[in-house]
């Protein structure tokens, strides 16, 4: 069976600017507005990805 979404703390909402889990009908992966995707500011972890330079953003109507 495989994992659901809220199986790791950073795929769950609220983590970073995730406005909702992976694979969340009507979201996309972006790049962190904060860091530009390199997933650290001033050579600490970026707060807003959890330093992977990636955010779940909606996307459409939704």
């Amino acid at each position: 069976m495989p994992a659901t979404p809220s199986s790791s703390p950073a795929s769950s909402p609220g983590h970073g600017r995730d406005e909702a889990p992976p694979c969340t009908p009507q979201t996309a992966e972006g790049v962190c507005p904060r860091c530009g995707g390199s997933g650290r500011i001033e050579g600490a972890e970026c707060p807003e990805c959890g330093g992977d330079g990636k955010v779940n953003v909606n996307v459409g109507d939704a």
